[in-house]
């Protein structure tokens, strides 16, 4: 039974409807996910922590058994600002209004944009196997555009992805090699189910489309300002990951955060999965301390 002890809500922060799952007692640490999957990511890791926090997971709007809000031209319903406001509602609503937080893949594009627009919430910052999103995208050759190939394919327009996607919708989920031995049939089984939902794939593809747009220009603002994370930041990436080979990942970060540290994490992206003791130490030692 994963997850167990933990309670399961959903919550209306007055934008989205967001599925809650808590857990614990000590200090809120609110953990947030990537794409393709849903809090459950979490499942190996969240258990472990409950000693020391209370760990909050949720489903980022659009994915999961989160609601879909109805987008706009300009992305801005599935952009990391606005899905940084369903979390500072979510935590409001259990009584936090201070809180760690930590976020993998594009969960962590929220959680950094959470730190910068909303610096007083944020005791401390875990970002897990990404470099801003500006950064990306100013930094793009052809390595990026190859091995991201799908940040550029799900940004283009409606109704192009969905269409594709929405023929195979599981074949796309499992056609990254690796993924069948990585994730738990429990958890495969929550992805795979929400992820058939045409308005899972609309959703995804706006967020998407919202990091090459709205949340590009966003970060370029903050990075003309030097405008800086003001929570010590943990840095995690993936040692057989892409990152580590294109980048120096933590000199990339040392222009969003003076309060810096890091270090590689055993297997691929989905560390939190492949390597739960591993990942659950880092975090542990980070917050705690």
């Amino acid at each position: 039974m994963i997850f167990e002890g933990f309670r399961l809500e959903q919550i209306d922060t007055g934008e989205a409807t967001v599925r809650v799952r808590y857990g614990g007692s000590g200090p809120p640490l609110l953990l947030l996910h990537g794409h393709p999957q849903t809090h459950v990511m979490w499942h190996l890791v969240a258990p472990r922590l409950t000693r020391e926090f209370t760990v909050v997971a949720m489903d980022l709007r659009g994915y999961g058994e989160s609601s879909k809000p109805a987008t706009t031209p300009d992305h801005e319903p599935y952009s990391k600002r606005a899905m940084a406001r369903d979390c500072v509602a979510v935590m409001e609503r259990l009584g936090f209004t201070r809180f760690a937080l930590a976020g993998h893949d594009r969960g962590g594009r929220v959680a950094y944009r959470l730190a910068l627009d909303h610096p007083e919430r944020i005791r401390k910052l875990a970002v897990l196997d990404i470099l801003p999103t500006g950064e990306h995208f100013r930094r793009a050759g052809m390595a990026f555009a190859l091995g991201y190939w799908h940040w550029f394919f799900l940004a283009q327009p409606y109704p192009l992805p969905e269409r594709l996607i929405g023929a195979d919708p599981e074949w796309f989920f499992h056609h990254r090699p690796g993924r069948r031995s990585v994730f738990t049939p429990e958890a495969e089984e929550d992805y795979l189910r929400c992820y058939r939902n045409p308005e899972t794939i609309h959703a995804v593809c706006e967020d998407y489309r919202a990091a090459a747009t709205y949340d590009f220009a966003l970060d370029e603002d903050d990075r003309a300002r030097k405008k800086k994370i003001a929570a010590p930041v943990l840095v995690l990436w993936a040692a057989r990951g892409a990152l580590p080979a294109w980048y120096d990942v933590l000199a990339v970060w040392r222009d969003w955060a003076d309060d810096l540290r890091g270090g590689p994490i055993q297997g691929g992206h989905f560390f939190a999965e492949e390597a739960p003791d591993e990942t659950s130490a880092a975090l542990r030692s980070f917050f705690a301390a």
